[in-house]
């Protein structure tokens, strides 16, 4: 059994990877009730990618999920996964395919939210007061 994380923004997603029947759920719900249609799809695809590696019909994998919007958790779920299998299988074929195919499912995302600036940090990084020219 293997425990991995992603996170994407506000988006956290722990993958609990184990032997099994090949059932995918996602917040004890199976994938294919999941989300909108092209979030599952997102995450559909670090699957098919790992098909031919690994014996996805004998895995189990539960994906707890919080925070952020159904992309952001999307994202997340795939980078869990994909952190995951590597773990799981030991393998570096599958590191290699993954960093290939998208570097930010193993490595994650590196971006942050800009600092809020003083003065109106309330309302945002980069707000300006308002200026009229009449």
């Amino acid at each position: 059994m293997v425990i991995s994380t992603g996170k994407r923004k506000e988006a956290i997603a722990r993958a609990t990877i184990s032997p099994g029947k090949g059932v995918f759920r996602i917040n004890s719900h199976l994938l294919d009730n999941h989300g909108p249609r092209w979030a599952r799809e997102k995450v559909r695809q670090v699957i098919v990618l790992a098909d031919g590696l690994a014996d996805m019909g004998a895995i189990d994998i539960e994906i707890v999920t919080s925070g952020g919007g159904v992309m952001g958790q999307a994202d997340a779920i795939a980078c869990a996964i994909a952190r995951g299998l590597v773990e799981y299988t030991k393998s570096d074929q599958l590191h290699d395919l993954f960093v290939k195919y998208d570097r930010t499912l193993i490595a994650g995302d590196h971006r942050q939210t800009e600092v809020h600036k003083p003065s109106q940090s309330s309302k945002g990084p980069r707000h300006k007061r308002q200026k009229s020219y009449r």
